[in-house]
């Protein structure tokens, strides 16, 4: 992936010649692997148990990925060498989602792994989510944002564990200061006071997510690239992107009066179109002059987003769903599911079986 820091990630070669072939081929491993994360569990199940897992198993794929340049996966033959890569980091989300559930009110293997665990246990959906989510936005605005700001001069085993825990403490002071949480009754849950209800804190994060993708996956960090000085493009960087997403929010739910699960919802499609566009079908538009290619690329996001939330929302029809709404499915299909596969097979998988070896830079540590 050609957006994160030089000195975090190694780029891949110009992969335009074999676009959108290249792409085409991704999706015959990611929809299976998005049908499988998506209704898995059941379409409601999948939210309760799968979802939380993701969530927190993102800061560790933005670990994996950027920062550790898929080691220690990259120490075995390229077919064995994403999937190494997964399992470690789905061993590592489950400690974290126990570790989110604990701070949502105490550690229960009933409601990690049970999508109805039953009065009295402490479910991870929706209760673990704001967390999961703040620690996801804030390692992805260190790693792309940030530009891997401070700790890109350090080793990177080292640096990328650091972001890892400065993500989790940012979320941690984040969720405890902000983040309102009325529990249902008897629910194991702890009631916490807040300025922000838990909600409209989800929904925000997921409209700042879409801003990052945008920005540093679609557009490669345009226009913030453009400013020489270091300092003054973090800046204006980190205010636009996290105020992007705040002043989106009041604009969709307090003026245009949007509900919070439909807008995450369709930000959940904007940010899976552009993984879809800015990742597998990487470089397809390459040859365009930059302005066309931004364009493009911004009208394929539009496109592909009104195009999954129809075939996700019609997808719905067949489903039965008492205690979430159909919007809780599809933005958990379209950002867990989807995006998730998509950044799996060509940040940690790096396409296999369909990358050539001579289009990768080796990678090291």
């Amino acid at each position: 992936m050609t957006v994160a820091p030089p000195a975090v990630r190694p780029e891949l070669r110009s992969l335009a010649a074999r676009q959108p072939a290249l792409g085409l081929l991704g999706l015959l491993l990611v929809v299976p692997i998005a049908v499988a994360l998506a209704i898995g569990a059941g379409g409601a199940g999948s939210v309760h148990v799968l979802a939380p897992i993701i969530t927190y198993s993102l800061p560790l794929v933005v670990m994996v990925a950027f920062w550790w340049a898929d080691w220690p996966g990259n120490r075995f033959r390229a077919d064995v060498a994403g999937w190494a890569d997964t399992a470690l980091i789905a061993a590592g989300a489950i400690v974290l989602t126990a570790i989110g559930q604990t701070l949502a009110g105490h550690l229960d293997v009933n409601g990690l792994f049970d999508p109805s665990p039953g009065p009295g246990h402490v479910p991870t959906f929706p209760a673990t989510m704001p967390l999961g989510g703040a620690a996801f936005v804030a390692m992805l605005q260190l790693t792309l944002v940030g530009e891997g700001w401070p700790f890109d001069r350090i080793r990177p085993i080292p640096a990328g564990l650091l972001a890892v825990a400065v993500s989790w403490v940012v979320a941690v002071v984040v969720y405890l200061v902000l983040v309102e949480v009325k529990p249902a009754s008897n629910s194991g849950v702890i009631a916490r006071t807040g300025p922000v209800p838990g909600a409209e804190f989800g929904t925000i994060l997921v409209l700042i997510g879409a801003g990052q993708v945008l920005f540093y996956v679609s557009w490669r960090g345009w226009p913030f690239r453009t400013i020489a000085n270091r300092a003054a493009r973090l800046a204006t960087a980190h205010l636009t992107v996290l105020g992007g997403g705040v002043l989106t929010f009041g604009v969709a739910h307090r003026l245009l009066g949007f509900g919070t699960t439909a807008i995450a919802a369709i930000a959940g499609c904007f940010i899976a179109a552009g993984l879809l566009f800015g990742m597998l079908f990487e470089d397809w538009f390459a040859g365009m002059r930059a302005p066309v290619e931004r364009t493009t690329l911004l009208l394929a996001m539009v496109g592909g987003t009104a195009v999954l939330a129809v075939a996700l929302h019609a997808a719905t029809r067949a489903m039965h769903f008492t205690d979430i709404t159909a919007d809780d499915w599809v933005e958990h299909a379209a950002l867990n599911a989807f995006a998730t596969s998509i950044i799996l097979h060509v940040a940690i998988g790096r396409r296999w079986p369909f990358l050539r070896p001579d289009e990768e830079v080796p990678q090291s540590n």
